[in-house]
């Protein structure tokens, strides 16, 4: 089932004002959390390289 936006927003607004406050945490924790594991992917990019995976090679 997909909603709109604008249902989503009127459901949200049938809440009372502490669950929606609970809603905005929660929501900007998901938003912070998938911003550093965004940022962390680009930390890692060299774990993808072929010539850098000395572990792999068999003796």
């Amino acid at each position: 089932m997909n909603m709109t936006r604008a249902e989503i927003k009127e459901i949200i607004m049938q809440l009372p004002i502490e669950e929606i406050n609970q809603l905005i945490d929660d929501i900007q924790e998901t938003i912070e959390t998938k911003e550093l594991m965004k940022l962390a992917e680009t930390g890692f990019q060299e774990w993808n390289d072929p010539e850098e995976d000395i572990y792999n090679n068999e003796t």
